[in-house]
Formats: structure tokens, sequence, C-alpha cells
């Protein structure tokens, strides 16, 4: 029976055109000019499966009762520009509409509209002049309309949509005759973009149907969290074979907390159906305009288990009279003859509504219809230039024509300045933003203003979370905390370890919270710092009091060894100064008075002139000294031990001044390596900066290379002195300089030891102090063990300090020795 219906309505639109006009149908209306209409009352169910070409009937689908009123929305839309004597005065409005259930197998509506006289062909332009119809208000859904669209575009037949959102129409290129009254895609996927930074959401799921619709959105979705710290954590299509068992596993697997639905009603009703079945909970859902404003899931049993629904619809607009129409017609169609023949997919099979089912049905996309309508009436009114209670009915309407006015459309209707951009796409509007409260109804809560005033706002303390009223959290890993950089886990940016910021270095999270940024050179930070701080420039200066007693110290010590000198000087003659090394000791003391300059250079801010001051005057006068205290011990060991013995090389060192000669060589030497290595590599201002200190340490930066031959040579002269001075241990005591010398040596050793373990352990402003102090430390040696003693002899013991004393003491050394 069900096939020989379809092949009965199958016939009829093929001979509609040798059949007489029916009778009055809620689906037709006759009139000067016709409105194609497509709405989706029924619902195909995709389970269906076709074993041969066939129509389809829609009154045997599932109802839609929002989509019936929807369609009533349009009968009431006509009927009052009908009524009206402004808009249209003398000039009627006719409709054709139908039952567009079916994405893929409901053309015999499309073809009746766009056929003249029954007939389909190549344009014509005296078949086009004939027809009435001048738009077609439809349909629901992008993949219906993507479907039949081309079959407009054609004839550029105006096909102005209420519910086809997908970005594709927005291509003019591809759709020229294709206008709509809803907002696009693109300005949902913005709201809920909104939302969810208004929440701090960053770890969601995307659930669409699985048509071009949903794809649509998704791919929308996908797009514009790209640059922004929101995170995809899965996506589904959705279609009557979803297994939502292993959806729901998978979400609760990944810890998502924010389900965003992108799919019309009854997709969405599956879907929120199977949340409560499976037990769902705690969950916040995003419901888009499709379904925010459902009027039966919000008081679905067990709706509240499954946690909180915060929505984007259209602003309820009061439609006046819409009520009044529906009350009339209702209470007409149970007068009317139930039986009357009707085209294919023009019943509806819906005589048990009641005028409240339809008044307080889900009213979206309702001001779209009624908009869409009036954009066709007000195109018609310019294009037949209507004014002044008539219109020029002589003049022909062809579809492009109308178009045209359709693109430049500029009224007011129920307080909404209506205007189409350039992509057809509506230049007005808004957005409500809506919860489902306790008592199952979309209560709104904020709004969304297109530009170009442009607003988003929200007041949370409306919107009344499950559990325990906070916020609800949907994030892969908790933020870090300030000093934390993050480190990412697999691909998800939203998945993250946090290490906290070494010494050194700080975390911007503004600009980037994924690195450490390493502080620059003059500036410090402590591990975990968010900022870096200027470090302290330190450096010892001349009032400072370590520098004060050190110079005064260096000072003392000049005065000393001028005084010594003195001394030596008055008692030239005697046996004390001659063993001393006679003219050698003032030498020796004019070199070490010289070397203590260098510790004045230790002290202030450094440039390239102390620099080489600090290095050079102690490195060449005191590398002289250390020459003289090697031929003084040679000499010593030298006489008393292998003179005997080598006669001849005795001879030849009196006759050349060999201990003068061996000062000079060496002393040239020595000017010419830090000569070389000073022109080479000159010690200049630098700093001393370690990532663990608050302070910048200025210091002198000498390089290695232009004192290592130095160094090899004082260390060569310091072993041959050491060596000489402990073979001449067992001399006579008033010979026995040897014995100081040694003694000196080893306490220069040590002192210079300490200092260089110092300065490579411990890095500060007191490095030079050291320095400076391991100079005068190492010059007060030789002058305290050395000269000191001989001082000491000549003022406070003279009875030693003679020919005959020295002479007995040379003589028990030789008894003793023999």
């Amino acid at each position: 029976m069900k096939r020989i219906w379809a092949h009965i309505c199958l016939l009829g639109c093929l001979l509609q055109a040798l059949t007489e006009p029916v009778s009055a149908s809620e689906f037709a209306l006759d009139g000067d000019f016709f409105i194609g209409g497509l709405f989706d009352i029924h619902e195909v169910n995709d389970d269906i499966s076709w074993d041969r070409p066939e129509t389809i009937i829609c009154s045997s689908q599932p109802f839609i009762l929002s989509s019936y009123r929807r369609f009533q929305m349009m009968r009431f839309s006509v009927e009052e520009i009908n009524n009206s004597t402004n808009l249209l005065p003398g000039v009627t409005l006719g409709y054709e509409i139908f039952d567009h259930c079916s994405d893929r197998q409901n053309f015999p509506g499309i073809f009746n509209l766009i056929s003249v006289n029954g007939f389909i062909q190549p344009w014509n332009e005296s078949l086009r002049n004939s027809s009435k119809m001048i738009a077609v208000v439809g349909t629901y859904t992008s993949t219906a309309t993507l479907s039949f669209a081309p079959l407009f575009m054609t004839d550029l037949i105006p096909l102005v949509s209420y519910g086809a959102s997908s970005s594709v129409f927005s291509k003019k290129l591809n759709f020229p005759s294709f206008l709509r009254t809803i907002h696009p895609n693109k300005d949902v996927i913005d709201v809920v973009l909104m939302i969810l930074k208004e929440f701090n959401w960053r770890w969601v799921s995307f659930l669409h149907i699985d048509d071009d619709y949903g794809r649509d959105g998704r791919d929308l979705f996908i797009n514009i969290i790209e640059k922004t710290e929101i995170c995809l954590a899965y996506t589904k299509g959705l279609d009557t074979y979803t297994n939502y068992t292993k959806l729901f596993q998978i979400i609760k697997t990944l810890r998502v907390n924010v389900m965003i639905v992108f799919a019309p009603e009854w997709t969405a009703e599956a879907l929120i159906k199977a949340a409560i079945e499976h037990n769902v909970t705690n969950k916040v859902w995003i419901a888009v305009d499709a379904w925010s404003l459902h009027k039966k899931l919000p008081k679905e049993d067990g709706i509240k288990k499954i946690g909180t629904v915060v929505g984007i619809a259209e602003p309820l607009i009061t439609i006046p009279g819409f009520s009044d129409f529906i009350h009339s017609f209702k209470a007409q169609s149970q007068q009317e003859d139930a039986n009357k023949v009707k085209f294919c997919n023009q019943v509806c099979n819906c005589t048990s509504l009641t005028a409240e089912d339809i008044i307080n049905a889900d009213p979206s996309f309702s001001f779209s219809v009624h908009t869409a309508v009036y954009a066709i009436a007000h195109a018609l009114h310019t294009v037949l230039q209507c004014g002044a209670g008539k219109c020029n009915s002589n003049t022909k309407v062809q579809p492009h024509v109308m178009l045209a006015e359709l693109r430049r459309s500029n009224f007011t209707l129920l307080n909404e300045r209506i205007q189409f951009d350039e992509n057809g796409d509506p230049k007005y509007g808004s957005y409500s933003i809506v919860f489902w409260n306790q008592s199952g109804d979309a209560e709104e809560v904020g709004s969304y203003k297109f530009p170009p005033s442009l607003q988003f706002f929200i007041n949370k303390s409306k919107i009344k979370w499950h559990g325990n009223g906070e916020v609800p959290v949907s994030l892969c890993s908790q933020e870090c905390p300030e000093g934390f950089a993050k480190h990412q886990e697999g691909t998800q940016k939203c998945c993250f370890n946090c290490t906290i910021c070494p010494r050194g270095t700080y975390i911007n999270s503004t600009v980037d919270p994924n690195n450490c940024i390493s502080c620059k050179e003059t500036e410090w930070s402590e591990a975990g710092s968010t900022s870096c701080s200027e470090r302290l420039v330190e450096y010892v200066p001349f009032s400072h009091g370590g520098a004060v007693v050190i110079n005064l110290g260096a000072l003392i010590f000049m005065g000393l060894t001028a005084a010594i000198s003195a001394l030596f000087i008055h008692k030239y003659k005697t046996p004390v100064v001659k063993s001393a090394g006679g003219p050698m000791c003032f030498l020796i003391l004019a070199c070490l008075s010289l070397s203590s300059v260098s510790v004045f250079f230790n002290f202030g801010k450094p440039t390239p002139a102390s620099c080489v001051l600090k290095y050079f005057p102690f490195l060449f006068f005191f590398t002289i000294c250390i020459a003289c205290f090697l031929v003084r011990s040679f000499q010593i060991v030298f006489v008393f031990r292998v003179a005997t013995d080598y006669p001849t090389f005795l001879s030849w060192w009196k006759k050349c001044h060999g201990q003068w000669l061996v000062i000079i060589v060496i002393s040239v030497v020595q000017a010419s390596l830090l000569i070389t290595g000073y022109s080479s590599a000159p010690p200049k201002p630098g700093n001393i900066t370690l990532p663990e200190t608050k302070t910048i340490t200025l210091c002198c930066d000498q390089h290695f290379q232009a004192v290592s031959c130095f160094l090899i040579l004082f260390s060569i002269l310091c072993c041959l002195s050491i060596i000489f001075s402990y073979m001449g241990k067992e001399l006579p005591k008033n010979y026995n300089e040897a014995k100081s010398i040694t003694f000196c040596l080893l306490l220069l050793i040590i002192i210079w030891i300490i200092y260089a373990t110092t300065h490579l352990l411990y890095h500060t402003q007191y490095t030079s102090t050291l320095n400076a102090l391991a100079i005068l430390c190492s010059l007060y040696s030789f002058i305290f063990w050395y000269f000191l003693p001989k001082c000491y002899i000549i003022v406070f013991e003279p009875q030693k300090n003679t020919r005959q004393y020295f002479l007995s003491l040379i003589q028990s050394y030789s008894e003793t020795s023999s």
C-alpha cells in the first residue's frame, strides 16, 4: 500500500499541469505572485534504505513540531502582508509550500517550483515571463540546501534561507542568488569561543551532526582555536549509527567536562537522551541556536544530572498577531474536509495538534522565516513601484530583478533594521545567551550583539552550576604557578608539565609560557622568577676600609725600604751589609719598593691604564728581585762548597761580574716577554658575572697567554733559588742568607697558592683586594725575613757586625767541615 501511494504521489507531481487547482490548503494559496516555501515538517530517518528509485512520503516520517511552527509562520507572514494596505496595495501574494523532509529524495516539489506550465526546459524569455513565482523561502538544513540550490542559481531565482548556515553559501561565485536571514556558522562559532574564554574552558569536545552543517562548524572551530589556549580534546560526527557507549567512554577517559553540541534539534535530542541513559554526569553542554530553545528536552527526566546546559539562541522576538492567526487557523481547519486532494508532500496529518502546541513549540528561526517573507515583499514593492495606495501591476517581475532588489534590502521590521551584506548574509541581529534553569526553561543570561556595536555580556550570577555551584573546570593540565614554564606532553598544547625556571632566567606567561628566558648579563633572577632585576655593580673604591689599610701598608712598605736603604748606606762597609749582598741589596730594595706600586691600582673602577699598572710593575720588578736572590744563593753555595773545585769558574765569575750579567739577562728576557705578551693581549676592564650572584664585579681581564711565558720563567727562577738556598742551609750563621731566602720563597709560594685557590673558588668584589694583599704580603715577607734580621744586628748587636766575628765563624765552619 505504501509503494502504491508513493507512485500515485509521483504521478501527481508529473501531471500537475493537467489537473485543476486544488481547493484551499495550508500548503498553497493563490495570488498575483507566488513565493515558494520549503520546510522539513517531517524528518527522514537515516535508517531507511531504498531498493529502487521512488519518491518519498514525508507524512509517513517522524513529525517535527518546531518546523511546523516555522511553516505556519510563513503562512502568517504572507497573509499579514496581503491584509496590509501599505506594502503591496492591490497586489496579493500566494505561496506553494512543500514538506522537504529528505536531503536526496525530495525533488518533485523543487521541480514543481521551477517549472513553467508543468515543463522544465532551458531558459526562455517567454516562459520566464509567464511564471508567477518570484522567490523561494527555505530550507532549514545546509545539506538539503546544497542538494537543490544549484537548480535555482542557474536562473538567478532568489533563494532566501532561514536556517542554512554553512559557510559555503557565502561564496557568491557558486551561489549568486542565495541570501539568508540566519547568521552563518562563523558567527555562532565566534560566540562559542567567547563563552569558552569567559569561563576559561580550554579542554573541550566538539560533537556535531555528520553532515555539511556539522562538518562546516567543526572546521570553523578548529581554525578559530589555533591561535588560542583552547584545545580540541575530541570531535565526533553524530548520526543514527553512533555508538554512544564508546563515545562517552572516550570523553570520560579524556576527562573532558565541556561538550559543544553543533547539531539540529533531533540529533541533539538523541545525544542528550543517550547521556541520561548512560549516566553521564556533571558536564557543561553548549547548545547552538539549532536546539538551545528546545521545549521538551529541558523537562526530560534525569536532565538535571547530566550537568549544565548553556546555549546560544536567537532573541525571543514576539511577533504580534501570530497567536491569533494560529487560533483562527485551527478553528477553520477542524471544519475542513480532511480527505481533500493535495499535491505529494503537502500532507501534514497533524489535525490532533492544538493551537497551544504550535504556539508553545520551539520558536527558533521563526523570526528568520518572518524576515525572509518580508524581505521578498519589500523587494516586490520596489519592483512594482508601489506607492500612494497602488502598485504598477503592468510591470513584469522577473527573478533576477527581484534578486537585485533583495540585495539592496533596507527596511525596519519589529524594530530591527534588515540589510544584507555583499555575501547575502544578514547585517543585523544579535544572539541571546541562555541557561536551562531548574524549571526547564531557557532563561536569558547574556547577549551578543553583532558589529558595528559589538558587545558580549554574560550575567554569571544567574547561572546555577551543577555540583557545588562553582564554575566547572575543564583543563587538560592545571595552570602552572608563577615562575614555572610549560613543557608540552604529546601533540596537545593544553597538556603539559610545569618546570620551575632556574636562576638567571624568568618566565613571561603572556608572551611565551613555554620557555624560560635568560636574563641579560647585567641582570639576575632567583629560581621561579617572572622578571629580572638589575645587578649591583661592585668594585672596591679607594675609600673602602680594606683599601685604605692596604694602601697605607704599601706606603709604610715604601718608607721601610727607604729607611733600610739609608741604614745600609750608612753601614755600607760593615760585614753584615756586604753579606746581605752589598750593592745588590740596594737593587733588591728598589725593586721591592717599585713592585709595591701595583698595590695602588687594585682599587677604584678599572680602566685600561689601571689594568696594565695593576700587574706590570709587580711582574717585572719582582722578577728582578727573585733573580737577585737566585744569584745571591748561588754565590753563597759556590763560595763555600765548590769554589775550591772550580777555581777557573770562580776567577771568570769575579772578572766578568757574573752575578750582574745573570741579573741583566734575566731582566731583559722578562721585559721582552711582558712587552710581547701585553702587546698581543693587554689586560682590559671586564667584569665577573655569575648566574647565582646578584652583582657585577668589575675587574681586569688578564689573558693567560700574556703572562704564560713569564710564569714559566718565574717558576724556574724560584725553583733554582730554593735549590741553591737549600744547599747552603748548613753555612755559618752570619753568612746563612740561604735559610732566609728559602723561608721567604716558601712563604711566597704559600701566599700565592692561597690567593689562586681563593680566586678560583670565589669571584667577588674583594678579589682585587686579595690580589693587592697577596702582593703586599709577598713583599713584606722579604723585608721581615731577609732584611730586618740584618738591621737588628746592625742596630742592636753591633759586636756581631765586625770583621773578627765573621772570620771566627768562618774558621769554626772550616774546622768542622774538615
